[in-house]
């Protein structure tokens, strides 16, 4: 379950379906971009590592580099480094497979989704670590929901081919992103999965929300410390 928490006199939210990994999503209170030696000095982590997001299913592993130019999810297995994606109605993904306890963060925008980047993460993380999806939990944080995320007819025919069970995720040309990442990872045998309950756009005032804010630059953050 999902709840609102204090870190340094700032809101974030967590989940208590991983207890043992420093993690959270900010809210409008606490971007990390910008703030990046604060958040090092407050994680006691050596670096802080942010990709450049383009909206791909391009995945990399955490090494020596400090730039991961066109990627959009970072799997982390070095200790005492941060990792943070960016958001704004798109739907964050932090993994952690809690036998190997290496973690991971992805970004799934309608693209990213389509594109099934939540599995991808996944398999790359059991192909990269020797992981196994059971072993794997997967936090989905704040995103734009079903209520408010009306979509093209063929955005909604993509999403709909990247689910074999579709029920309870489209509603007329409204698509539930957050379930939809979720099903996808159900499918490929992820049995521990937490799904926020906050709408980026129903929920302004926590979070930013691209469409609700007529393309603000302004974004929350996805962040994984080991």
């Amino acid at each position: 379950m999902f709840y609102l928490d204090n870190f340094f006199g700032k809101k974030v939210l967590k989940s208590d379906l991983l207890p043992e990994l420093r993690h959270f999503f900010t809210t409008r209170e606490c971007p990390v971009r910008g703030n990046d030696e604060f958040f090092k000095q407050s994680f006691g982590a050596k670096r802080i590592i942010s990709p450049v997001q383009t909206h791909s299913a391009n995945i990399r592993v955490v090494n020596d580099c400090s730039e991961y130019p066109d990627t959009d999810g970072l799997i982390l297995a070095e200790q005492d480094t941060a990792v943070y994606l960016s958001f704004a109605d798109c739907t964050p993904l932090i993994f952690y497979d809690t036998i190997n306890r290496i973690a991971a963060v992805s970004h799934a925008g309608w693209r990213g989704t389509v594109s099934r980047i939540a599995a991808l993460t996944v398999e790359k993380m059991c192909k990269e670590f020797g992981s196994k999806p059971q072993n794997i939990k997967v936090l989905i944080g704040p995103a734009i929901s079903l209520c408010c995320y009306e979509v093209g007819e063929d955005v909604f025919s993509a999403l709909m081919e990247t689910v074999s069970d579709k029920s309870g995720l489209f509603k007329d040309r409204h698509v539930d992103l957050k379930k939809i990442n979720a099903r996808q990872l159900e499918e490929i045998g992820v049995k521990y999965i937490d799904i926020c309950t906050y709408c980026t756009s129903c929920d302004n005032d926590l979070f930013f929300s691209y469409r609700k804010e007529n393309g603000t630059p302004l974004r929350h953050n996805a962040v994984v410390v080991l």
